[in-house]
């Protein structure tokens, strides 16, 4: 009895596994099958009941289930079917929960939506599990940099700012403040600063997640947790009881930016004071503060200076009325968004921000510093005032004639009656200053006694310095402002008469175009739309032979010339040579395209402000209306930009944007060339055509402070860098090589070629040896291109004139080297990615 019982329970598991191992192979077919048809959902659901019916078979198939899976999200986000398609991915790393190409993809959507914080989870992890995987390594540099901001290294770094500030910390915990809150707590230095002076209670509140985690191991690290409360909220957001028990007696915050206000700080203040602190210390009281509430910094002033600045000029003003033949149009006013920040409905930043002592080419101040304003942190209604109070107009004297480029700003911080940082373009300092480019002027050459009128509020969170003008020199007078008794009709003539000059600048301008500040420095670079010129007109006139050829006898004697031209004429109404240019931004070749032969010109803009801009300049040209066409209106799917320009069409020339701004390779420009090849028709070219990377060995304390937390000791004994340093990117951008503080160890070598119409020139792997020419440490590698648009004409992204920065990769260690020796770099190039490394 009891053997027929087994028997019939093993026949029963038998069957049973019989089912099972039937089931997952009719579904491998049926998902095979589902592939074969693009049914992509269907097929991923059939793998989904492969791998749990068969887990043995996850690695037969995980190839296939990753590109399953891929295929299917890209459709589900395209019918912003979000939820499904992250329920997608989870469902996925349940099954492969350390498979870093999935973790890598889930980053890569997360970042697309605008999850940053999460997205940086996901490519950390794949970094983690293979830290050779250069796909998750290029994300995760690149969201590092969303995360926690440069800034942060260059200001821990910092050993005057920090220790002047633990010195203000430790004054007023000593003076009695024995409850601190650190309002923006970044890596939570500030909170363990009260800490260790002697405060009682110490709360933090941090809004980044990722600085909020960080805080979090940092404190834990320095043996300070349960002694320092640290909470992922809003200040603005805190509440009493709820979130601490009462009110404290001290507020430290460093929420400030080159402008001052513009990380929040009036606002978070005036929260403070009316929710958060204790009453503030009355005046000429010399009581203790233990039972008064103090804000560190204590207040500010703000110090402005009007400068010449051709950096700042050929950024934020196109300077030029034709290039490579084309006239701009007198009707379109091109400006930077500080400038379109004055009208504009959105919140926008108005001002840049530039580190003054290493701009290119330096500045030269037009007048004397000029103190714009000064804010107390520790009087609520001042800060009330800050964001209500009307706009004040000031009047400043040119002292130099010069160009009037911009008014820059920078602030002393009081920390205290004693403790001060100025952030002075003369001062060595971590911060930035900013910048108020000056725009919309007719003539911006000053000369000495003229004065610059400015107005100046604090609206939106933001200092602002607007509708600066000038008026001539016979309308003299000291540093004024209007809502004071000293402020007559002099100073209101003045303001009069700039007022005019600035409407007159107005009524002329018939359409105002923003473009981004790299934007307006590539419309004013010559040289770049020369050489683009010179190459198009190049392969056009190589069309026009072959034409001309096509159109001989079989003999090889020359028809009837008058034949020729109408052959010719019909050929140009009838068929023209159709151009791409998919650059990024606002582009002007296709218009300078235009003026070379019979083209058909096609950008890729998208702003419709843009497209409008095109289409003046056009027709101020005298363009007929078919010359230039905007290519995103004639796709359906404008993910796919590269496509024929008709059904039975190639391409004459492609316009690739290949390097970035930032100094590094466009994303997946690799794989746009592979498309453009199959786009291009016989004698077809890809511009540029090839790109020669070069690079040299230097010496640079600053890439290294700007790169990572040098130990302990800048951070005053606690121990913040080995975490804020898994944020670190090995790779610097936007740099200025003319003016970083660096000494060469090597000349410039060629480091690598990308050839965009013949990629079997390229190598994915190559080493080369770079012989030293002056003894020293190596920390750092910058780097730029020359771009060539053909054998004969190439731009050098590292000319003054260019709007490309360069880029540095920085060494995790100092290498030693000595004057003669060669050093061996090892150079390997996958899809868009450069890495460069130094050989042991």
């Amino acid at each position: 009895m009891l053997n027929s019982r087994a028997r019939s329970h093993r026949g029963l598991r038998s069957g049973r596994e019989a089912s099972r191992q039937e089931l997952v192979s009719r579904s491998l077919q049926s998902a095979q099958h589902c592939l074969e048809n693009q049914d992509f959902g269907t097929a991923y659901a059939h793998y989904l009941l492969v791998l749990n019916l068969a887990p043995e078979l996850k690695n037969d198939v995980k190839e296939t289930f990753q590109y399953t899976l891929f295929k299917w999200a890209e459709e589900l986000d395209s019918l912003a079917r979000i939820q499904d398609l992250f329920n997608c991915y989870e469902q996925a790393l349940e099954l492969f929960p350390n498979d870093e190409v999935i973790c890598n993809s889930m980053g890569e959507h997360l970042f697309r939506m605008g999850f940053r914080d999460e997205a940086a989870g996901y490519f950390h992890k794949a970094v983690k599990l293979n830290p050779d995987f250069a796909d998750a390594k290029e994300n995760f540099y690149r969201v590092a940099n969303w995360l926690v901001e440069r800034w942060h290294f260059i200001m821990l770094n910092d050993i005057k700012r920090n220790l002047t500030y633990q010195k203000a910390v430790e004054k007023m915990v000593h003076s009695g403040c024995k409850s601190v809150l650190d309002i923006g707590a970044g890596t939570g230095i500030l909170s363990m600063f009260a800490k260790k002076a002697g405060a009682l209670h110490v709360y933090a509140c941090e809004l980044s997640k990722t600085m909020y985690e960080l805080a979090s191991d940092v404190i834990t690290a320095n043996n300070m947790e349960g002694e320092i409360k640290l909470m992922h909220m809003k200040s603005l957001d805190l509440e009493i009881p709820k979130h601490i028990p009462e009110r404290v007696s001290l507020v430290v915050t460093e929420t400030v930016d080159a402008g001052l206000f513009g990380e929040g700080i009036v606002e978070s203040l005036i929260h403070a004071w009316e929710h958060l602190l204790l009453q503030p210390k009355p005046k000429n009281n010399d009581v203790s503060f233990e039972d008064y509430g103090q804000v560190i910094p204590a207040g500010a002033t703000v110090f402005g200076m009007a400068v010449e600045c051709k950096e700042i000029r050929r950024h934020h003003r196109v300077g030029i009325q034709e290039v490579a033949s084309v006239r701009l149009a007198d009707t379109v006013e091109f400006c930077s968004p500080t400038h379109a920040s004055v009208n504009s409905e959105e919140t926008l930043e108005p001002y840049t921000t530039e580190k003054l002592s290493r701009i290119p080419g330096g500045y030269m101040p037009l007048t004397e510093p000029f103190q714009v304003m000064t804010v107390d942190f520790n009087n609520l209604q001042e800060l009330k005032n800050l964001a209500t109070r009307k706009p004040c107009k000031i009047s400043v004297p040119i002292t130099r004639g010069g160009l009037l480029d911009a008014v820059v700003v920078w602030f002393v911080l009081h920390l205290d009656d004693e403790h001060t940082l100025s952030t002075s373009p003369s001062e060595e300092t971590c911060w930035e200053q900013a910048v108020y480019p000056v725009q919309g002027l007719l003539d911006y050459s000053r000369k000495p006694g003229d004065i610059v009128v400015l107005e100046v509020s604090c609206q939106d969170c933001y200092l602002r310095i607007q509708k600066i003008s000038v008026s001539p020199s016979e309308c003299r007078m000291d540093v004024e402002r209007e809502n004071t008794p000293a402020l007559g009709n002099e100073a209101e003539l003045c303001s009069a008469l700039a007022s005019l000059q600035t409407a007159s600048k107005l009524d002329r301008v018939g359409c105002e175009c923003v473009l981004e500040s790299t934007e307006i420095a590539l419309l004013n670079n010559v040289a770049y739309h020369e050489c683009f010129k010179a190459a198009i007109s190049k392969v056009l006139s190589s069309f026009s032979s072959n034409t001309e050829l096509q159109s001989m006898d079989v003999d090889g004697s020359e028809r009837n010339l008058g034949e020729s031209q109408n052959k010719d004429s019909l050929q140009t109404s009838t068929d023209p040579f159709y151009i791409l240019d998919v650059s990024e931004g606002f582009s002007i070749l296709p218009i300078i395209a235009g003026k070379l032969g019979p083209v058909k010109a096609y950008s890729s803009v998208e702003k419709q402000q843009h497209q409008i801009a095109l289409n003046i300049i056009s027709e101020a040209n005298h363009f007929p209306k078919e010359t230039l066409e905007f290519w995103l209106s004639h796709l359906t799917d404008e993910s796919s930009v590269l496509q024929r320009p008709k059904s039975d069409k190639l391409w004459s020339i492609i316009i690739l944007d290949v390097i970035e701004a930032s100094g590094l390779i466009q994303q997946e420009v690799m794989e746009k060339a592979a498309i453009s090849r199959c786009l291009l028709h016989s004698g077809g070219k890809i511009f540029p055509q090839y790109v020669l990377m070069y690079g040299m060995l230097v010496e640079s304390q600053s890439l290294l402070l700007e790169s990572t937390v040098q130990g302990t000791e800048p951070t005053l004994g606690f121990n913040i860098a080995p975490f804020i340093n898994q944020f670190k990117v090995p790779v610097r951008v936007y740099l200025d090589l003319s003016t970083l503080p660096c000494v060469p160890l090597s000349k410039p070598a060629e480091l690598l070629r990308l050839d965009f119409m013949n990629p079997y020139l390229n190598s994915s792997t190559r080493e080369i040896k770079v012989q030293i020419c002056k003894s020293g440490q190596v920390t750092a590698i910058p780097f730029w291109y020359h771009i060539h648009l053909d054998e004969d004409t190439s731009l050098d992204t590292s000319d003054e004139s260019s709007h490309w920065k360069q880029a540095a990769v920085v060494l995790d260690k100092p290498i030693p080297v000595k004057q003669g020796e060669e050093l061996v770099l090892s150079i390997q190039h996958h899809k868009s990615n450069v890495s460069i490394t130094v050989k042991e």
